[in-house]
């Protein structure tokens, strides 16, 4: 195992600069995730660290040794691709230790390190199977095996769930955690699903046209979001913004109608300013709320989902409680200060008002 150190890392095409020096520390054994829209430069840095891209500008180091100018094999790294990138005429078994025949390995070590993975990946009665007669799952898990027999410093993981369906992804989302807990080896694993980087990561490291908006824990993320864009993408349902302007201790609406602020930000009153709040804080308020109006009423079982129009604004709100919405019903809504966020409406930055 190893940590991986990537300072100020710069990708160009030709005179298109994609990657705007990023630096991002990696502990030994965490488990790290990029995560961002496409476009945004994740794969593209899992690809300088496995040395299949060339890097312009920046160091990344892997253990105590700069890698920059290192062919990708002599890295020590192990890589999940997406497709899988099975064999078809050979056996999982010969496809889990074909990499270690390549280095011309003993056979007996490559059947040892060979059932070994597949008794972690629960593989063990599919070894003689091809991979036309396994399911998308065990052909996932195939491939993680091939990158386990490797006992690499680091896994690289790219986007490897996205060909699965809904419920295998869950399924496949714990057994990878489990087999980081298992075998603490430090992994680099690029996702445009913010639900599996805050169910997996150690870290999460949130990318956007090229640099890094924020990086730091799930759930110190999803509480303390930098800026608009950090706050609009770690959750699900996304955070509401509201437009308005700080007056003293209320936001008031573009439609007139005021929320609260708590502490608000100095020197900031009377200017425009957008009020974040995520689905699951607002509270229903008889006496005193914000006036909203039903649009559609979602129940999924746990929780009930509303669509709802507050001054004009869209917002969505989420109840873990059974209520008999309907479709035009008005209800009033009211805030608790200390779990909603107000941001700079020109810079989006977060201006930390409570």
């Amino acid at each position: 195992m190893a940590s991986v150190d990537i300072r100020d890392v710069r990708k160009a095409f030709g005179s298109t600069p994609i990657i705007h020096g990023v630096s991002v520390p990696i502990s030994d054994g965490e488990f790290v995730v990029l995560v961002g829209p496409s476009g945004c430069g994740k794969s593209t840095l899992l690809r300088m660290i496995a040395g299949l891209e060339n890097i312009t500008g920046g160091e990344i180091a892997i253990g105590d040794r700069v890698v920059n100018n290192v062919p990708p094999k002599e890295r020590d790294i192990a890589m999940v691709f997406q497709n899988y990138a099975l064999y078809p005429h050979m056996t999982v078994a010969d496809n889990m230790g074909f990499s270690l025949k390549l280095r011309n390995a003993a056979k007996s070590e490559i059947d040892v390190k060979v059932k070994r993975a597949a008794e972690i990946l629960n593989l063990g009665a599919l070894l003689e199977r091809y991979p036309r007669q396994l399911s998308g799952g065990q052909r996932q898990r195939v491939a993680m095996g091939r990158a386990i027999v490797r006992d690499p410093q680091v896994f690289l993981f790219d986007e490897p769930l996205s060909n699965l369906d809904a419920k295998l992804r869950v399924a496949m989302r714990t057994e990878i955690k489990e087999l980081h807990q298992r075998l603490k080896t430090t992994t680099v694993y690029v996702t445009h699903d913010q639900i599996e980087a805050m169910t997996m990561g150690d870290k999460i490291v949130v990318m956007h046209d090229g640099i890094v908006e924020q990086m730091g824990a799930p759930l110190d993320l999803y509480d303390n979001p930098r800026n608009l864009f950090v706050a609009g993408f770690i959750g699900s349902p996304a955070m509401n913004f509201l437009k308005g302007k700080i007056d003293g201790k209320d936001f008031v609406l573009e439609g007139g109608q005021r929320l609260p602020l708590g502490k608000p930000p100095v020197g900031f009153d009377g200017k425009p300013a957008v009020y974040g709040i995520r689905p699951e804080h607002f509270l229903l308020d008889d006496q005193a709320g914000a006036e909203a109006e039903v649009i559609v009423v979602e129940p999924t079982g746990a929780e009930i989902q509303v669509v709802a129009k507050l001054n004009g604004q869209d917002v969505i709100l989420v109840f873990r409680e059974r209520h008999d919405f309907k479709p035009g019903d008005i209800i009033k809504l009211s805030t608790d200060p200390r779990v909603t966020h107000l941001f700079d409406a020109e810079t989006g930055r977060n201006l930390g008002q409570h």
